[in-house]
């Protein structure tokens, strides 16, 4: 049962699926604003690697991040890569 997506294309996967974006383009500066991802959008892209993963990402560290290269460093950790 290996898994060889990794976390950053697992990442933009949930995000293409969630936002209908199938093209989406991620950049380490991008953030969840430029990519108009509304509050709803994010708790779900949130749910969905919780569930993929199996683990909690906290909103305190969340609130923390600036962009997306810090969110795919932290699901990175989280997730144990």
């Amino acid at each position: 049962m290996a898994d060889e997506t990794t976390v950053e294309e697992k990442i933009k996967e949930i995000m293409a699926k969630v936002l209908r974006q199938p093209d989406i383009v991620i950049t380490p500066t991008t953030t969840f604003q430029d990519l108009k991802a509304d509050s709803l959008d994010v708790v779900q892209i949130l749910v969905a690697l919780e569930d993929h993963y199996d683990l909690e990402l906290m909103d305190d560290d969340l609130k923390d991040l600036k962009n997306l290269g810090e969110f795919i460093a932290y699901v990175t950790k989280k997730a144990g890569g």
